[in-house]
């Protein structure tokens, strides 16, 4: 009887475990093609240095990441309803104010810059850019700021637009642009699969990474608690939760 009564405590033990792992709250993360950050690879898998860390801390906080691809435009009309919980992005865009939550936490940092090629002086920004080509990648949006002088009609700037990074550097390779608008990380990361040198630049803004939580989801403040003390405890453990 006793050996009976162990087995039965033990494979209830286990059902519940089990059980456990299977309800584990699911938590429906947005990202945009954003190497090395967060891309889908060619396996059709998300990957990326801020969606590992984003799936770290949830599974430290015992949620499970539900990770969908989303164009720029739909990432943000999906944290402005609800309909995403989550988003590791850039802190403090106005379009996302009063919607959202932030992270406690700078995840790290990205920089905006503005690539010209080598015969090409140095621009002023932005009065340099006056009557000239910028090309722009397709789905990115910007601070108001540089939208303004993107879109002024008075400077007369012709804006070129493509999918990808890489495209965007061989059009300024071949003129088909005068400078381009992109962000350093996968700038450089679509330099070296292009086996591309170094390119001047001047930067415009650099921009911090948080998790973003949409307002409207259900649960939106306990899970940002959740998640800023998960992130605690793990550097506090020493671990390097610096986005690279």
């Amino acid at each position: 009887m006793p050996r009976r009564f162990c087995l039965i405590v033990i494979t209830l033990l286990w059902l519940h475990a089990a059980h456990a792992a299977e309800a584990k709250q699911r938590v429906h993360v947005g990202y945009y093609e954003f190497p090395p950050y967060s891309y889908t690879d060619a396996q059709g898998q998300p990957s990326g240095s801020g969606l590992e860390l984003t799936a770290r801390l949830l599974d430290e906080a015992g949620y499970q990441a539900d990770f969908r691809s989303y164009p720029g435009a739909r990432l943000y009309s999906g944290l402005l309803d609800g309909s995403i919980q989550l988003w590791a992005g850039a802190s403090g865009k106005p379009e996302l104010a009063g919607h959202t939550l932030e992270g406690k936490h700078l995840l790290g940092e990205i920089t905006l810059n503005l690539y010209f090629r080598h015969d090409t002086p140095a621009p002023r920004i932005p009065q340099d850019l006056q009557d000239r080509g910028v090309i722009l990648i397709t789905g990115y949006s910007y601070w108001q700021d540089v939208n303004q002088w993107l879109e002024d009609p008075a400077r007369n700037i012709t804006r070129h637009r493509t999918s990808n990074h890489a495209s965007a550097l061989e059009m300024l390779q071949r003129r088909r642009g005068d400078y381009l608008l992109d962000y350093q990380a996968p700038v450089e990361q679509a330099k070296r699969t292009l086996g591309m040198g170094e390119l001047p630049f001047v930067e415009v803004q650099r921009l911090p990474l948080r998790l973003i939580y949409s307002r409207h989801a259900p649960g939106a403040e306990y899970l940002r608690e959740e998640l800023d003390r998960a992130y605690q405890r793990l550097e506090d453990a020493g671990e390097d939760l610096w986005l690279h």
